[in-house]
Order: C-alpha cells, then structure tokens, then sequence
C-alpha cells in the first residue's frame, strides 16, 4: 500500500502530492484536452495515412499540434458550455 502506517491504525496520507483545488479547472482542461485530442487525432491520422510505417509518428505530431490548440479552447469554451447545461436542465 502507498501509505505509511502510524500509530494507532492511522495513515498518513499523499496530499503533499495533490494539486490546490482551485486549479481543478486547469487540470479538468489539460486532461480533458488531452485525451479528446488524443483519441481524435488518431482516428484522423488513420483515416488519412492508414496503418502505414510511421503511423505513430505521424499521430504524435498530428496530436501535439491538436493539443496545443484544444487546451486553451477548452479552458474558454468550458464555462460557456457550463452555463448552457445549466440553462437547460432544472434546478
């Protein structure tokens, strides 16, 4: 286990390790960016190249170009689509 045990059955915790919860929307936008660029770059690189040598080359560089334009459009477009959600169901 990745805890260390200390007296009396408790345990002491990472939370050294754990970013600030105020930039919780940060890490929300990079991994959500992230993975969607990710997962849909891939799909894209196929389609186009096909399954050729190379092929994970091409995807890391289609992806990285991707990422770097999804990250900051996640972090503008996330409240938008927040407040339309919220628009939309009830309270």
């Amino acid at each position: 286990m990745s805890r260390k045990t200390l007296a009396r059955g408790q345990f002491k915790s990472r939370s050294y390790l754990k970013i600030p919860a105020r930039l919780a929307p940060i890490l929300f936008g990079f991994v959500l960016s992230s993975l969607m660029s990710f997962i849909v770059s891939g799909i894209s690189t196929l389609r186009n190249a096909g399954p050729v040598d190379g092929f994970f080359h091409l995807w890391i560089g289609a992806w990285l170009l991707s990422w770097l334009i999804a990250f900051p459009v996640v972090l503008v477009v996330a409240p938008v689509a927040r407040r339309i959600v919220n628009g939309l169901v009830r309270p």
